[in-house]
């Protein structure tokens, strides 16, 4: 019999119903509450444990069938989260009900019932409540068995000023004056669900008028004044509802779906059934302004989130190493409904820049599975990140494609309908989609999902055809590690003799012959982009490539070989000057996808590179981006699509910055002082651009503006873009500032992190912001909410000296950081892996 974990729950008693009643003073930033729970015994117990934190107990009674009642003695045990609560009598197996009253605090870290608040018109600050549950912090709101498959049905209600709006998981249904001030708020009952799940939020808000997806009422709120900013996602959470009950054949579990922008939220949004949470600028936008990458953002967490209502909130995980069912799945899903919503975005293609980013973590010694054991609280934090997101969610494409969609999706749907309203794991879907397709599916996708990193498959000529051989991707290679294989589909185009010659196989040993012809002219493994695996082509084969790069690849190829060639540089396979060569070639190059990862890899070297370094660069660079950007102009086109438009921005912001082509900073600050007289005059895809080489080249009065254009921005993503630029700003004084901004409480603490980690990333100013950084880190800790620690630590893969980086480790073994353990140590790897880096190509790139 396995030991009873002192952080997890007995099963000794169950919950089955709450009815929460809870009385919000937002002034006092304080809670009072009761509940009752209808709770099941399924032995003599004298005991009943469950989770509480920062609550304080008032009283305790349990009342058996026979109407008696025993009064509870309260024992917390405060390193666990849990409350032992006593009784006199033996609880005889069977339906009980537990009555509780406590009280609580609205905290100001952003997690649990934790206060919020805004400026109203005349600039007066108003206060909020909102929640944020997950993963574990239910139990700081009410006391109840805190793990995910405790489920049960709940009932809220909320005891309110009554000039306040009320919202939590299901419809009201009723609202009662409670003397003068008060009023009642009844809730109906939530289908049974996870504690992270529930969601109550109290404030002024407005809300549009209901807007329906099939039978369910959606509406969108936010703050008094931003009302305004909500159509664009009224419109995608309409569709993204209606796609997903289509392709799931289930309708939409909950009775109305409300779309919430709190304005101090720590995550992007939180699915809540019925009641999602967001950051506002993931749910508020003015279409007319917004870049199309704000659009697409919106887009994509509406769709995220929807997603959820029934993988997450129907289906979910039985504990917390299963995360990746809810989020990975969510993840592909909004891709799917945005591909369909807008074609013309090209969703999939840009999954790619995703795909590169897991890959990249993903190729670390410090990686993980994407399934990850997790015990203690924290550790559950520690997998909202992009192996549990992006690499989950590639996976699941690279599946879908082998097995074909329609096939893929009926696997999905016989999961939902076993599972609704259950827990379910890992194995569970498998079975699902193997009893659907009757394709060993488990043997397949276990290497996947249970095994860290992934394979580099090499491709080489041989007598009668081609041989794949797969081997284990590190960007640190050490020696002693295991060779793990993978079952690997290998999507293979191949060109001969004018003909083009399709084929998929399963890679499953560690090497593979593929017959073709002795004369094929070109062969592309990994075709379509979908395998999460880097390619290494033979010289001869890669020459083939290079040679028609335009005409051969699709776009998402080209992307491929890009990303992977340059990820072999960072490895040591392949010489810097060979993926430079490369990057020559793509002068041509038209996708915005290609574009991002060269422009991406040019900051990191930019971050690597010393000063006579980095002038060599420039140089090289410029002859890359000019001739592209002189095609598309500084103007749009008749008949420009706007992936062609962001990309015309995109380029202009790499030139005028990490390209320091003075011609184009000159023109940026003169379409910027246009921008300034006439909004309207300028491109909104050019306008981030314009603001970053502005920053980058800024001075003391354009830091002025910049600074008042955030604290009088007009929307959330004008906020963002403007408070961030002020961490690309060089000169030391402004530098100063800005480090100042993110402990004094003029930035709110959702972006202090960020913005502290965007200073560590600034090659300018990265040394004074580590100093600060470290005199600054008890501050930091107690401000900022704790999932976002480690986020901001990630700047300091921007400290590549190795004088920075042995004082980096120093510090860190000194201050572990408590959330996200293992993510700190891949931004130590990353660290060290540009360090490496700096000393290999110590002698190259010199005049």
């Amino acid at each position: 019999m396995s030991q009873q974990k002192p952080y997890r729950l007995p099963l000794t008693v169950t919950p089955q119903r709450y009815e929460i009643r809870l009385t919000p003073d937002l002034s006092a930033a304080s809670f009072a509450g009761e509940e009752r729970v209808f709770i099941q015994v399924h032995e003599p117990v004298r005991q009943i444990r469950l989770n509480a934190a920062e609550l304080e107990f008032k009283a305790v009674w349990v009342e058996g069938s026979d109407r008696k009642m025993f009064q509870g003695n309260v024992t917390l045990d405060d390193e666990n989260e849990q409350a032992a609560l006593d009784f006199a009598e033996t609880l005889t197996p069977g339906s009980w009900q537990l009555r509780i009253s406590f009280s609580g605090i609205l905290n100001d870290k952003l997690h649990g019932f934790y206060r919020s608040t805004y400026k109203d018109s005349n600039g007066q600050e108003k206060p909020l409540a909102s929640t944020q549950f997950e993963s574990t912090d239910a139990r700081r709101a009410f006391p109840c068995w805190d793990e995910p498959a405790f489920k049960a049905v709940f009932q809220v209600t909320l005891v309110v000023d009554q000039d306040l709006t009320a919202i939590s998981n299901a419809r009201v249904v009723r609202e009662t004056p409670l003397g003068a001030t008060k009023k009642e708020v009844v809730f109906a009952d939530t289908i049974k669900m996870s504690t992270y799940l529930v969601a109550y939020i109290v404030g002024e808000f407005d809300g549009t008028e209901p807007a329906m997806a099939g039978g369910t009422p959606i509406r969108v709120w936010a703050v008094p004044g931003k009302k305004h900013l909500a159509k664009y996602a009224e419109q995608i959470g309409r569709f993204s509802l209606t796609y997903f009950c289509d392709y799931y054949g289930i309708a939409y579990p909950g009775d109305k779906l409300d779309l919430i922008a709190i304005p101090d939220f720590a995550s992007g949004a939180m699915e809540n059934l019925g009641a999602i949470t967001f950051r506002e600028t993931a749910l508020l936008v003015d279409a007319e302004k917004a870049t199309r990458g704000e659009l697409e953002r919106v887009a994509d967490v509406v769709s995220h989130e929807n997603a959820h209502m029934w993988f997450g909130d129907l289906v979910t995980m039985k504990w917390w190493n299963g995360l990746w069912l809810n989020e990975a799945f969510a993840t592909f899903m909004e891709m799917l409904a945005v591909d369909v919503w807008k074609p013309e975005w090209r969703r999939w293609d840009s999954f790619t820049v995703s795909r590169a980013a897991a890959m990249q973590i993903d190729g670390l010694k410090s990686t993980r599975p994407i399934e990850f054991p997790v015990e203690k609280p924290e550790e559950a934090a520690g997998m909202f990140d992009v192996l549990t997101y992006e690499k989950g969610a590639s996976v699941l494409r690279m599946l879908e494609q082998y097995l074909g969609a329609d096939a893929f999706r009926d696997g999905i749907r016989l999961y939902l309908r076993r599972h609704e309203y259950a827990n379910a794991e890992t194995t569970d879907l498998w079975d699902a989609i193997e009893d659907s397709t009757h394709q060993p599916v488990r043997a397949l996708m276990d290497t996947w999902i249970f095994q860290a990193g992934y394979p580099i498959i090499s491709v080489a000529k041989r007598a009668g055809g081609i041989v794949l051989s797969q081997r284990l991707f590190r960007y640190l290679q050490d020696g002693d590690e295991q060779e793990p294989k993978w079952h690997v589909p290998i999507f293979l185009r191949a060109g001969i003799k004018g003909d083009v010659f399709t084929k998929t196989v399963l890679l499953e040993k560690r090497e593979l012959l593929i017959e073709l012809a002795d004369d094929m002219d070109w062969v592309v493994v990994n075709a379509g982009g979908h395998g999460f695996y880097r390619v290494r082509y033979s010289a001869d084969l890669m020459s083939a490539l290079k040679s028609s790069l335009q005409s051969t690849l699709s776009p998402v190829e080209r992307f491929g070989l890009v990303n992977d060639t340059w990820a072999a540089t960072l490895a040591g396979v392949t010489a810097l000057t060979d993926y430079l060569s490369l990057i020559d070639l793509l002068r041509d190059e038209t996708d915005i996808n290609v574009w991002t990862t060269v422009i991406g890899a040019a900051h990191h070297l930019r971050r690597i590179l010393d000063d006579a370094q980095c002038a060599v660069l420039q140089e090289r660079l410029r002859a890359i981006f000019s001739p592209a950007q002189q095609r598309l102009g500084w103007s749009p086109r008749a008949g420009e699509s706007e992936l062609e438009s962001q990309l015309r921005g995109d380029l202009i912001a790499a030139l005028g910055t990490v390209a320091e082509e003075q011609a184009c900073q000159v023109r940026a600050r003169n379409a910027y002082a246009q921008y300034e007289r006439d909004a309207s005059a300028v491109d909104r895809n050019l306008v981030p651009a314009l603001i970053s080489i502005v920053a980058h080249m800024g001075t003391a009065a354009d830091y002025e503006k910049f600074y008042a254009k955030f604290k009088n921005a007009q929307t959330p993503q004008e906020e963002q873009r403007y408070l961030f630029a002020l961490a690309n700003f060089r000169e030391r004084d402004l530098i100063d500032r800005t480090l100042r901004l993110t402990i004094n409480g003029e930035v709110r603490t959702q972006n202090s992190p960020y913005l502290m980690r965007n200073m560590l990333m600034n090659r300018d100013a990265r040394a004074k912001a580590w100093v600060f950084m470290k005199q600054h880190w008890a501050e930091m800790l107690h401000q900022y909410p704790d999932n976002a620690i480690s986020r901001m630590c990630e700047g300091i893969i921007g400290l590549a000296t190795p004088e920075l980086e042995a004082d980096v480790r120093d510090f860190f073994a000194r201050h572990p950081v408590k959330q996200g353990a293992k993510q700190m140590e891949q931004h130590l790897e990353r660290l060290h892996i540009a360090v490496v880096c700096q000393e290999r190509w110590r002698g190259l790139l010199r005049n």
